[in-house]
């Protein structure tokens, strides 16, 4: 692939990465889910299309301007998506505990 088609490939990445973003600021987890999956695929299409020969100039500039916009997206969306995880674990974790407990003691009726 040519220097101009891995930058394509990067900036299809970016623009995902900006919906995902967009996704977890509107708490849309099943978009962004989806996007995730998306992107992940992009992804795989890099790695197995990457040059062999570094890039120069102004398309490694290029690639690193995209790169850098990449982890921050990556950056802002942990930061939304974080605390809604953790309340996930929780909640998972809270009834699974109320399982155990009710397994032990019963489902509240005396016997």
């Amino acid at each position: 692939m040519t220097s101009q088609e891995i930058i394509s490939l990067y900036e299809n990445v970016a623009v995902i990465t900006d919906q995902m973003l967009a996704a977890a600021r509107e708490s849309d987890w099943e978009r962004l889910a989806a996007l995730e999956s998306r992107c992940s695929s992009q992804v795989d299409i890099i790695r197995n299309a990457e040059p062999r020969e570094p890039m120069t100039g102004s398309a490694r500039e290029q690639k690193a301007r995209i790169i850098r916009k990449i982890l921050e997206d990556d950056r802002q969306i942990r930061n939304l998506t974080e605390p809604w995880m953790a309340q996930l674990s929780a909640m998972i974790n809270s009834t699974g505990a109320e399982r155990k407990l009710s397994k032990a003691y019963g489902s509240g009726q005396s016997g």
